[in-house]
């Protein structure tokens, strides 16, 4: 999903949006002959996303200058560690520093934070999905790093699966459809490739949508005891996922209850960016 394309075109774009007209501070300050070596190193554990990204900062800042990363993406490390190392014009160095760093401390947010929660869930059945709750424009890059992290990723966009949601069930029902008949006819309508979740709301609700043959059904906002009879209820015959109410408190007696999937916005849109600081020193 995050491809060298991607990658490319966001930090671009972030370049241009911080030095639109180049970096007037080290124009001004510093030699055209200076060379610099920098250090990421973390300030705090965590678990490292970005560290290509972070690179194509000063990649395509000065093609002259070098990053060594020392961790790979989804490894862990601890307060201290040096998790790449950054040569060539001090200039260039200093020029792309803000633009690396914002992208390798966000996205190692988002895969520290869940990191957590998939260590929360740890020998229970249930995996640990984001959401489309992301920053605009940097979806590939927050997905790639929940995947760091060790959760999996939801559908992609609105064009990767069939997702009804009771504003759309509202819209069938009131042509004056049962949710059943509509979803049936739906569901007829779609290449057999095509996967098709509903979510529900109300435990009565989740009959008339698994006689229509979903694939997965959404328990939205159930209660801890609405959800072991849900999943009693739907008895193997979907998927079977869990969404709202979901806090590193409760997820653990969220995934007891037997659900299958655990959806998590908080992944993307509670992530703080992680403390990683650019050590450097001039060198000539």
């Amino acid at each position: 999903m995050l491809t060298p394309t991607l990658i490319d075109r966001a930090v671009s774009a972030a370049l241009d949006e911080d030095a639109p007209w180049g970096d007037a501070t080290s124009a001004a300050l510093l030699p055209d002959s200076a060379t610099a070596r920098a250090d990421l190193i973390a300030r705090e554990p965590g678990v490292l996303a970005g560290g290509e990204v972070f690179a194509a900062a000063f990649r395509l800042t000065d093609p002259s200058v070098r990053v060594e990363l020392s961790r790979a993406d989804g490894q862990s490390f601890a307060p201290g560690d040096v998790l790449a190392t950054v040569t060539g014009p001090a200039r260039a160095v200093l020029t792309a520093e803000r633009v690396g760093l914002n992208f390798v401390q966000r996205m190692s947010g988002v895969a520290t934070l869940t990191a957590r929660y998939v260590a929360e869930v740890a020998h229970t059945a249930a995996r640990i999905v984001d959401t489309r709750k992301t920053t605009p424009g940097l979806r590939a890059f927050e997905k790639h790093a929940v995947v760091c992290g060790g959760g999996r990723n939801h559908r992609h966009s609105l064009s990767d699966a069939v997702m009804a949601k009771d504003n759309h069930l509202g819209v069938l029902t009131a042509q004056g459809l049962s949710v059943t008949e509509a979803l049936r006819q739906a569901k007829a309508r779609l290449p057999h490739t095509t996967h098709i979740e509903v979510e529900v709301d109300r435990l009565d609700q989740i009959e008339p949508v698994l006689a229509a043959g979903i694939g997965t059904i959404m328990l939205d906002n159930f209660s801890l005891d609405q959800l072991r009879i849900g999943v009693e209820q739907v008895a193997g015959r979907a998927i079977v996922e869990a969404s709202g109410g979901v806090s590193l408190d409760t997820v653990r007696a969220i995934a007891e209850t037997g659900v299958d999937v655990i959806s998590v916005g908080a992944l993307t849109h509670g992530a703080r960016a992680l403390d990683l600081g650019l050590d450097l020193r001039i060198q000539g």
